[in-house]
């Protein structure tokens, strides 16, 4: 056996695996002292970097922000009780989200301490520091969304510690702002700028992440009344700016998440995934969690989480094209029926979910018959006794609308609406797919898209709102909403009036356009619609969720592990969690 021993970040994490004994010394790693030379700086922020995949791609940030909400509820792969409400302290997700989180805040801490200690240009140790300091401010913001009160670990620590406190929300998110502020001051303005490389940080990317902020303050109890001017400010800043930035809103909401398109003039921030092993390929290190066990793995999975097992329909077999069937959530019906009702002028239900495959089985044997005798409303050409379809042809049509029982059985092809959906096969969103990966199983290399121009209008639609400035969120919500008529809707029939708005529809409005994007659940808390909304469109997790749930658990792993001074537990802080 090989034990290999790092001290990385605060942590001591033993790595073993099936060799002889090897003794290291780490001395190019990242341990404290290194963090004192250029050369540790710079693999600070490397790593800094390479934890957002640890959230941005991850199973467990989306197993938390996508299903268990309005939108998504378990598919037959899905067996995660934290999508039904029933879980406790104990469970792996919120574990590992928890030490992911802090492992990379100790790794920004460690660049922005030590970097007046290194001898670089002032102009590069800046760029080092804001860099830092944006993404320290991302991995609190994930924390206080989902925790609230958190510890505030503002420095950086060489080596464990057994006690911790929370420190008010209200601080975590001043210091998060004050992060964000110091980032947009030095960081270059976008991410058309030269020299600048996809999934860098940047002034707009912050200023974005600002207004998001300011948002999701305004919904909680640490809101300050300039909260939602602050939002719509930044936001707008944004917009009347974007051109300067080479940022615009793509003309066809379908090419935003096309392949190979992600650092598009509407994309702020991605997550970049590689195959490189080397750095942080995929099955290489990384937090995640299988029950309550924390593995190493930052793999891109959301190519697989929405794909059904459509193998095991007639004609069809598994593809690299059409996925891994891997189905961890289906939609619920509310967002099927109700959110993307309507299909004649808005396209971006076809451009967020498949709706065809085709047939793939080279092998004719079973492949459907037509029945002896024809089902009334048979196609032309149909005979009793030969195949419906053949390779190539359609396999399985999922049209989004309802089908009567007579059409389905007239179909040529497997006919399913909405209404014969089920946790093993469902509409499969598409936003994720990855048909270029090395084969079947792997998971996907495409940069993750975290943060669009398209969620600033609806930043500042949903900020004006809240002000009560009606005319401006009705404009930017429209100008969203005109986007999604290309090429073959009506664009002036998208248009929404003063009459039409609420923050429901606000919250709608994000769905069409969101939809899947890894933030739903918490855009359910900031907005207070948590709790009725799963209760009305989740049949799942309606029976279990209670007002406890709009946050997480502290980790039991984290209770138990502070031993001195203030107990560090949820019933101190929010009752319900004991």
């Amino acid at each position: 056996m090989k034990k290999i021993l790092l001290f990385c970040s605060g942590l001591l994490i033993a790595l073993t695996g099936c060799n002889k004994k090897l003794k290291e010394e780490p001395n190019s790693i990242l341990v404290p002292a290194f963090f004192k030379t250029s050369q540790g700086l710079q693999a600070g922020l490397d790593a800094a970097y390479a934890g957002t995949r640890n959230f941005w791609g991850a199973q467990e940030l989306f197993t938390a922000t996508v299903i268990g909400t309005d939108e998504f509820m378990r598919g037959v792969d899905g067996n995660s009780d934290i999508n039904l409400y029933s879980y406790t302290s104990t469970h792996g997700t919120v574990l590992t989200l928890w030490r992911a989180a802090y492992l990379f805040i100790n790794t920004c801490n460690g660049i922005i301490d030590n970097a007046e200690e290194v001898e670089l240009p002032a102009a590069t140790k800046n760029s080092l520091v804001a860099q830092a300091k944006f993404l320290r401010a991302n991995y609190y913001f994930i924390l206080v969304q989902f925790w609230g009160d958190v510890a505030l670990s503002k420095n950086f620590q060489s080596g464990s510690t057994t006690s911790a406190k929370r420190d008010p929300m209200a601080d975590v998110y001043d210091f998060i702002i004050h992060d964000l502020k110091d980032a947009i001051a030095v960081l270059p303005a976008g991410p058309k700028s030269n020299g600048v490389l996809p999934g860098k940080a940047t002034a707009v990317a912050a200023k974005h992440v600002l207004a998001k902020v300011y948002l999701t303050r305004a919904g909680s109890t640490a809101k300050k009344a300039t909260d939602y001017q602050d939002a719509y400010n930044t936001a707008v800043d944004i917009i009347n700016t974007r051109a300067s930035l080479g940022l615009n809103l793509l003309p066809d909401f379908g090419k935003i998440f096309a392949e190979g398109n992600e650092e598009n003039e509407e994309v702020l921030w991605t997550v970049q995934h590689t195959a490189n092993l080397a750095y942080n390929g995929p099955n290489n290190s990384g937090i995640s969690s299988s029950g309550g066990v924390s593995t190493y793995s930052a793999d891109n999975v959301l190519n697989h989480m929405w794909v059904g097992q459509y193998e095991k329909r007639p004609g069809m077999i598994r593809s690299t094209a059409y996925g891994r069937p891997y189905i961890r959530c289906i939609p619920t019906r509310w967002l099927t029926d109700t959110a993307f009702k309507e299909r004649v002028n808005d396209t971006r239900y076809s451009k967020t979910f498949q709706t065809v495959w085709y047939a793939n089985n080279p092998d004719p044997k079973g492949y459907p018959v037509w029945p002896d005798p024809l089902p009334a409303g048979a196609p032309a050409g149909a005979v009793a006794g030969q195949p419906k379809f053949r390779l190539g042809d359609t396999a399985i049509y999922m049209p989004g609308v309802d089908a009567s029982a007579s059409q389905i059985a007239a179909s040529p092809y497997l006919l399913v609406p909405p209404r014969k959906y089920d946790n093993t096969l469902s509409a499969t969103m598409i936003k994720f797919f990855d048909s270029k990966r090395a084969d079947l199983n792997s998971p996907s290399i495409r940069p993750v898209i975290v943060y669009r121009l398209a969620e600033t209008y609806l930043i500042a639609a949903e900020a004006a709102f809240m002000m009560g400035n009606i005319p401006d969120a009705v404009k930017y919500i429209n100008t969203v909403r005109q986007r999604a008529a290309y090429p073959t809707g009506n664009a002036t029939a998208m248009d929404i009036t003063a009459a039409d708005l609420s923050q429901d529809f606000i919250l709608d409005e994000r769905t069409r356009e969101l939809c899947g994007e890894n933030m739903r659940w918490w855009d359910l808390v900031r907005t207070g619609k948590l709790l009725p909304r799963v209760k009305m469109h989740n049949r799942e997790a309606a029976a279990n969720i209670e007002n406890k749930h709009v946050l997480r658990p502290i980790p039991q792993a984290q209770i138990d592990a502070t031993t001195t001074g203030e107990p560090y537990n949820n019933s101190l802080y929010f009752p319900l969690w004991n």
